[in-house]
Parts: C-alpha cells; sequence; structure tokens
C-alpha cells in the first residue's frame, strides 16, 4: 500500500527545537489543510552511551548520558518526506538524530478496508 502522507518525529534539545520546527516547515512539513508549520511537542529524557568512535553533541564516550529532549512531530507528504528529513538531518544538532517515519492513512483509506 502507498501512503501519501507520513509523520516524521525526532528529538532535540529544547534550546535546539524552535529553530527545528522552523527548518521543518520551510522544507514542507506540518501543512494541514489552511494551516502550516502544525506540530506537536512534548518533553522528555533521552539516554544513551556514545562510542569511543562518536562526536557527540551532548556527553562523553562510554558514559551513560540522560538528557532534557523535547520530541517534535509533523506531518507531511510522502512526496516530500526525502526533503524534510535532509532538511531535518541539516539542521539537527545530533550527530545521530532517532527519526521515525510512520505512515499515515487518511478517512478514504479506512472506507476501502474492508469490515
Amino acid at each position: 500500500m502507498q501512503f501519501s502522507r507520513v509523520k516524521i518525529i525526532t528529538t532535540v534539545p529544547p534550546a535546539d527545537a524552535d529553530a527545528l520546527r522552523e527548518v521543518l516547515g520551510k522544507a514542507g512539513a506540518g501543512n494541514i489543510g489552511e494551516y502550516s508549520f502544525c506540530s506537536f511537542s512534548c518533553q522528555g529524557q533521552g539516554r544513551f552511551i556514545p562510542s569511543e568512535n562518536a562526536n557527540p553533541h551532548i556527553g562523553k564516550a562510554n558514559k551513560l548520558e540522560i538528557v532534557e529532549e523535547e520530541r517534535i512531530e509533523v506531518i507531511c507528504d510522502g512526496a516530500n518526506a526525502r526533503q524534510v528529513i535532509a532538511a531535518l538531518r541539516q539542521a539537527h544538532p545530533y550527530e545521530e538524530p532517532a527519526i521515525d517515519i510512520v505512515p499515515l492513512l487518511s478517512e478514504e483509506d479506512l472506507e476501502k478496508r474492508p469490515s
């Protein structure tokens, strides 16, 4: 099944969240009907251990880090997803940002599914 829209989710330090939301919106994410730059955010904690070969934005090699992060979710057209993800990677402060790509069903897709 081909999906016309996806949700892109990432986490970022709170100090970088507004700038990243701006980049995502300019890249074409967050358009819902007559609204643009739509996103959802919530605060949480990220945990990770950088390896000896890592170049972490936050933390030190081989040491567990627990950092405050903001989770940002945006919806975008599947046709724009690659450019949105490329812009996210370019603007994100982390060496290896976590990025979830979730395919979305439309209400019309639900009507096509057997009961």
